[in-house]
């Protein structure tokens, strides 16, 4: 009688189980789903200077698809980062890493969810690679001297949003490798081919 009265129970119990089994399975299937895992990490990439106007901006999505849409965002963007000493911030429904160098601030824009250690993996890519073609000299009136080095080197970063590189040697070496079909300023290629020369003879020597 005793393993009869138990019977039951022990079929309550199981099913209970299973309940909350599924009840997990489906949340978390639902968090998946609106994750959206995606190759596309990168919305937007701006340089603004310090007070918060436009040098550069590129926009890989239709998250703001007018450029009136865009100078708002770039207006609320800088409000709220130029006085802060954090590198991460929510705005608008996205994630923000940033940087700033003398009068200088970098954004790397992705979504709410993004993983903000490949933004900023980005991010500091750009700057380093920046920092070697313009001698460490990065400000505007340099970066404003040499916008073609910054075309290039972003194009090799990312390409539709999708990251395509993260280290700043690589950067460096191909924008000096494309530097003849986009020529630059005479002073920045002399830089970056030297640059390019040395992290290659290095790499040859070891």
């Amino acid at each position: 009688m005793l393993h009869l009265s138990l019977t039951p129970c022990f079929f309550c119990r199981c099913l209970y189980d299973i309940t909350v089994i599924h009840i997990v399975c489906k949340g978390v299937a639902m968090l998946l789903e609106k994750a959206d895992p995606s190759l596309y990490t990168v919305k937007a990439v701006l340089i603004l200077d310090n007070d918060g106007e436009r040098l550069f901006a590129k926009y890989y999505d239709e998250t703001y698809p007018t450029v009136k849409e865009q100078k708002a965002f770039e207006k609320n963007i800088f409000n709220k980062t130029h006085r802060t000493d954090s590198e991460i911030a929510l705005l608008e429904g996205l994630t923000v890493v940033y940087k700033s160098s003398i009068d200088l601030y970098f954004y790397v824009i992705g979504s709410s969810h993004e993983n903000e250690l490949m933004l900023m993996a980005v991010l500091n890519c750009l700057f380093d690679s920046l920092s070697q073609m313009l001698r460490k000299n990065v400000e505007k009136r340099t970066l404003l001297e040499n916008m073609e080095g910054l075309f290039l080197a972003v194009d090799e970063i990312i390409d539709g949003g999708v990251i395509l590189e993260s280290d700043p040697q690589q950067v460096v070496h191909r924008v000096a490798l494309r530097g003849d079909d986009v020529p630059l300023t005479e002073q920045t290629v002399s830089q970056v081919l030297q640059s390019a020369k040395e992290q290659i003879k290095w790499s040859l020597l070891r």
